[in-house]
């Protein structure tokens, strides 16, 4: 069963904000709008909630146990225009990291609130640091921000980084028609972010309207045969000359 509540604020609240210490983390691959979520988070939880202290935890997990890099205190003055840069502004890496150091590192700095901003992987982890957590008995709430470029979520309407995605891939499916064009019989294959959806292909072929062929996950095709891909493909070569293929 899965059991949805409305987001927004709400009457009583667990923590005391003036007592509360939160830390961010951003973990795995890079997507747009990372550095928008850490600064919107800096913004509610110091204007809106007047928690005590908001630490941004440097590259990952990896900041969280013996050797990694110190923590930065989030200030607004710190995360004012950091919505302006690509990438992420604390950094990112890739797991795994022992559940115990990391447990101990959240309890040594006291810290009640723990936002993740990552995938599966990073998700993955913070549902065991969680158990961990709840295991230790340690007053610490775990929010998991999900990270897909693939707008990939169930009851998400639109992930962050999706829209960036296929607004950057439809500029470079504009340049693959013009190679297309250029050469004789010429086929464009442009190969995008799509591991198990296409809604960046899809959206950004819609947003074109110049590509001939949109391969994407749901959609199952034969690559030979009178009905399949190939011949498809031929037939559209004869026809026009040229054909953009688009493929998640």
């Amino acid at each position: 069963n899965i059991n949805l509540e409305v987001a927004g604020p709400r009457e009583f609240i667990y923590f005391d904000p003036l007592k509360t210490r939160a830390a961010i983390v951003t973990c795995g691959g890079l997507c747009p709008g990372l550095n928008n979520v850490i600064r919107g988070l800096v913004h509610v939880l110091s204007l809106q909630y007047r928690v005590k202290e908001v630490l941004g935890i440097r590259y990952g997990y990896a900041g969280m146990v013996p050797g990694g890099s110190p923590p930065i205190p989030l200030t607004l003055d710190l995360v004012e225009s950091i919505h302006m840069q690509g990438g992420t502004f604390l950094g990112s890496s890739r797991g795994p990291q022992s559940l115990d150091a990391m447990l101990a590192f959240l309890k040594d700095r006291q810290i009640n609130l723990l936002f993740i901003i990552g995938g599966d992987g990073t998700q993955r982890g913070g549902m065991a640091l969680a158990e961990a957590i709840r295991a230790d008995g340690w007053p610490l709430a775990i929010i998991g921000v999900p990270k897909t470029i693939d707008n990939d979520l169930n009851y998400v309407e639109k992930t962050f980084g999706f829209e960036t995605a296929f607004s950057n891939a439809e500029e470079v499916l504009k340049a693959a028609h013009a190679e297309a064009k250029g050469a004789f019989n010429g086929v464009a294959i442009v190969k995008l972010m799509g591991r198990h959806t296409g809604y960046i292909t899809t959206l950004a072929a819609l947003a074109n309207g110049n590509v001939n062929f949109a391969l994407v996950p749901e959609v199952p095709f034969d690559l030979e045969g009178p009905e399949g891909f190939l011949a498809a493909l031929e037939l559209r070569i004869r026809r026009r000359g040229h054909a953009v293929i688009a493929v998640a």
